[in-house]
């Protein structure tokens, strides 16, 4: 199974209003494995970058000049992403300015949910976590995944964080081997595991009282009476016990 976790950085929030992806990051994980084939592109946006999506990002018109356009490298991301499944938080977000972008490189480019299957992370944790903070910073606090460098959002770097995260979210554990070193993959890193010695001295039996007994009794004497059955009571009477009534 091939997945790329995928993110993008943009000069503002709506396609519809004429703005443009000006960095695309994306993170490659097979059979539940960071492989570190990466994609990462800075992209050219032909337009200025909104003040508040540069405070977010930091990304400056200066540091874009000379990056390529959009159709500078989109064969080379068609290729790289073809037939995968996209993990995206919020993904009508970036699946939107994606297939904009593709629109606008040529009228009868196929969408991105076409040529790729596309998972959006953000319905998966409400989904796990109704009622809670779900952004990806609230996800990382939750499943302790460290993102302190991470003051801005970047598109690559998020993409990294997302895959960490997604992996905890479906699973946490990635493989565990057994017999020689045993370890354990968490899509972060390995971690030994620690076999503890407990000492084993002999078992104590705590057996009930009379009075707690006679309390238990009357407990399902009373489910009994109050469901029309008990399974316990029955089991007692199967064994010859008496079903209080």
């Amino acid at each position: 199974m091939r997945q790329i976790v995928l993110d993008t950085e943009t000069t503002g929030l709506e396609p519809s209003e004429g703005h443009r992806i000006i960095e695309i990051g994306c993170v490659e994980v097979v059979e539940r494995r960071l492989t570190g084939n990466d994609f990462h592109r800075y992209i050219q946006p032909d337009r200025e970058i909104d003040a508040g999506a540069e405070a977010v990002h930091g990304i400056t018109n200066e540091f874009l000049a000379d990056k390529p356009r959009f159709a500078d490298v989109v064969e080379e991301f068609i290729d790289y992403c073809r037939g995968a499944e996209l993990v995206i938080h919020n993904a009508p977000f970036d699946v939107g300015f994606l297939n904009h972008e593709l629109r606008l490189w040529r009228e009868d480019a196929p969408a991105i949910d076409k040529l790729c299957a596309v998972s959006d992370s953000l319905v998966l944790a409400r989904r796990l976590h109704p009622g809670q903070r779900n952004s990806l910073d609230a996800l990382c606090k939750r499943y302790s995944i460290d993102n302190a460098h991470r003051d801005l959002h970047g598109a690559l770097l998020d993409a990294q964080i997302l895959a960490d995260v997604y992996l905890a979210m479906t699973g946490g554990q990635v493989s565990l081997h057994l017999g020689g070193e045993e370890h354990v993959e968490t899509g972060l890193r390995r971690e030994a595991v620690r076999h503890i010695e407990v000492p084993r001295g002999k078992l104590r039996v705590v057996r009930a009282t009379a009075d707690e007994l006679a309390a238990h009794e009357a407990r399902l004497a009373a489910i009994h009476k109050a469901s029309g059955g008990c399974v316990w009571l029955a089991e007692d009477a199967a064994d010859g016990g008496a079903v209080a009534q």
